[in-house]
């Protein structure tokens, strides 16, 4: 690839490589390197296993940082909705990562720049060349940036997820009650405690735990919800 094609993918990307070889290994697809025999090129798969686990990475810290009360299954289906190959896919179209990957010529025929599947490996791929070449907070501001809308937009859509509103319409609509939270106990050091709530609805008793009274009182609010759930 010529250096002025890596300037336009870097400008379309925000990102200058110091160490652009990194770059081209993430956008060699196998079937251009098969047909470079004797070379000794790498293709982009190798990056493609490290970018995946970068991108759940932050993925994952972004979610926590905006759901400090969610747990943990929420967060992996969340995770789930927005890791996929369908999004990567299309925020590989956006920056038009797919005019820059290097395809033996069977790919190119069979148009490869617009498969989704390849498309994604790419863009993990790219994540990987930027964490190598820039460290972890390269890697980081890159993913935040490209995910900011469908993070916004997941959080806006995300009231399902609060238990205790939930537990209150529940208790209201069948029993005229109101649930009753009280912190039971407070444990470990102050940069690492861990609340107990007690809730109370009737005859339920449940104890939850989080790392704030909010959150264990939404600990405790889903666990009622579930009890709930499976008595009627």
């Amino acid at each position: 690839m010529e250096p002025g094609e890596f300037y336009n993918l870097e400008k379309s990307i925000s990102y200058q490589f110091k160490n652009p070889d990194l770059l081209g290994e993430a956008l060699r697809h196998s079937s251009f390197v098969n047909e470079q025999v004797g070379i000794g090129l790498r293709d982009n798969e190798r990056f493609e296993f490290l970018g995946d686990a970068v991108l759940n990475l932050v993925i994952g810290n972004l979610l926590m940082e905006k759901y400090p009360d969610l747990h943990e299954g929420d967060l992996s289906r969340m995770r789930a909705n927005l890791v996929n190959e369908p999004t990567l896919a299309a925020i590989a179209r956006i920056v038009e990562l797919g005019k820059f990957i290097q395809f033996g010529r069977g790919e190119i025929h069979t148009h490869g720049q617009d498969k989704n599947s390849i498309l994604a490996d790419a863009f993990e791929a790219l994540i990987a060349a930027i964490y190598l070449d820039g460290g972890f907070d390269a890697a980081f501001s890159f993913i935040e940036v490209r995910f900011k809308a469908r993070l916004s937009s997941i959080i806006q859509s995300s009231s399902n997820h609060d238990y205790k509103s939930r537990l209150q319409e529940l208790a209201q609509l069948t029993c005229k009650v109101t649930p009753q939270y009280k912190i039971i106990k407070e444990s470990g050091p102050d940069h690492d405690k861990v609340f107990n709530a007690r809730l109370a609805v009737q005859e339920l008793v449940v104890e939850g735990r989080g790392k704030n009274k909010k959150s264990a009182e939404q600990d405790a609010a889903r666990q009622a919800l579930e009890i709930l759930a499976f008595e009627t």
